[in-house]
């Protein structure tokens, strides 16, 4: 293999080469992610999920959670997942114009090794269990087969990876059905007539045990398990949240990345169409955002009104519940708000708003592990211990002073250096070259 290019032409893209709209839309994404991610920082298991441990039914609280739910709920990750799509095409497309034979394919898999360890830094060092950084390692390194196809055909690998993930999402609540109902039949059976198996003991232990943990009694002791031990030492705190960091990291790869590669496709697709770039015409913007919204708010609300029903008790919502369509409802829920934002971006009313988030944006990856770090550090035993203090509608004052905080760090900052500190490492450690830092005053 010929020697590495030199770092002239294999540098990182240049302030000239930046796409104004990604930036703003990298920032819109970070800070709309906190909205969702959030209660995981500052509410115990299950609660962040479920209004109905603390009773919270008719309050602000039980509004709070609604509205983001039906509304929000995995939107913002959808819409970092499209622009980490497309940014996979501008990191391939810029390296290949910079350097010849396998160096744009080695510079990107350092890249996204990189990225695993960040990921990984994230998840049992900063201990935020929803990390997204490792899945987007991962399945980048996946998406690089798929680069060169058409905006059609990727189109096409979205749709296929939205069934799969809609297939996944319905083969785990069949299985879930059936090991209900086999418990149940064998709960009925007179044990004083027929002797249970080993397979029924192990079928009725399994129903039982779900049976306890839906119950209201259940859901307290696991908020009280939480609560002990992230309020705890740092060895019960990092005992706890490592594990589950181990169980989203693994189970979340292997059984929804199908929800991950939807969007990578969508934002490699829309990018080369010019539909992330704002180059189509309005009116596809309308469509997107009407339809999408339409569609999606509908079925988020025939999606949580069985939920609610069943007052959040997941056994008997998942004996009662035929099909499963969350993956379905966020797509379109996501491209909705996509074209809502894009049509604000062509109107040119708020231009303010696109500049006020492009720094922020230029700082995404920064900004997102800052996130992990400060709001864990605010909400931790190990912090300022705040865990499960707030109210679910109080979180959301500290989701506003963060988004103050990094819209004017991410504005300073930029002032005078070229990069976020964490974009410099990452780019100076692909490059395997210390890049650039501070920005030249003239």
């Amino acid at each position: 293999m010929p020697n590495e290019p030199t770092t002239t032409m294999a540098a990182p893209v240049s302030q000239q080469e930046r796409i104004i709209i990604l930036d703003s839309l990298r920032g819109i994404a970070i800070l709309g992610i906190l909205l969702m991610n959030i209660p995981g920082f500052a509410m115990p298991e299950p609660v962040y999920g479920d209004p109905s441990v603390l009773n919270e039914w008719g309050s602000i609280n039980y509004k709070t959670w609604y509205f983001i739910d039906w509304f929000m709920e995995g939107s913002q990750r959808a819409l970092f997942s499209i622009l980490f799509g497309a940014g996979i095409i501008l990191f391939i497309t810029r390296q290949e114009k910079k350097v010849e034979g396998l160096w744009p394919a080695d510079y990107f898999l350092r890249r996204q090794l990189w990225l695993m360890v960040f990921g990984l830094f994230n998840a049992f060092v900063l201990l935020w269990f929803w990390d997204i950084l490792f899945h987007y390692a991962c399945l980048g390194m996946i998406m690089f087969a798929f680069r060169r196809l058409s905006p059609k055909a990727l189109i096409v690998g979205a749709i296929v990876s939205l069934l799969l993930m809609t297939a996944r999402e319905n083969v785990d609540a069949y299985r879930d059905r059936k090991m209900i109902c086999k418990g149940e039949l064998i709960a009925k059976m007179d044990t004083t007539v027929t002797k249970l198996t080993d397979q029924q003991k192990e079928d009725l232990g399994a129903m039982t045990e779900f049976k306890e943990k839906a119950s209201p009694e259940g859901k307290k002791k696991k908020m009280g398990k939480s609560l002990k031990a992230v309020r705890g030492s740092y060895g019960d705190f990092y005992e706890y949240q490592s594990e589950k960091s181990f169980k989203v990291e693994i189970n979340y790869l292997y059984y929804g990345g199908w929800d991950i590669l939807v969007f990578m496709f969508l934002g490699m697709a829309f990018f080369k169409n010019g539909v992330l770039l704002g180059k189509a015409r309005t009116k596809v913007y309308w469509a997107m955002f009407i339809a999408g919204l339409g569609i999606g708010l509908a079925l988020s609300y025939f999606r949580l009104q069985p939920l609610i029903d069943y007052k959040f008790n997941y056994f008997d919502y998942t004996k009662n519940t035929s099909f499963e369509f969350y993956e379905i409802s966020r797509t379109f829920r996501a491209i909705g708000i996509f074209g809502l934002i894009m049509l604000m971006y062509k109107s040119g009313w708020i231009k303010w708003l696109f500049a006020l988030m492009r720094p922020v944006g230029q700082m995404a990856f920064t900004n997102y592990l800052m996130q992990s770090l400060l709001v864990g550090l605010f909400f931790y035993g190990i912090g300022f211990g705040y865990f499960g203090k707030l109210q679910r509608y109080e979180m959301y004052y500290v989701v506003a002073g963060t988004w103050a905080l990094q819209i004017i760090w991410s504005h300073i900052w930029l002032r005078y250096f070229r990069f976020g500190p964490l974009e410099w490492l990452w780019r100076s450690l692909t490059y395997w070259k210390k890049q650039p830092f501070r920005k030249t005053i003239s």
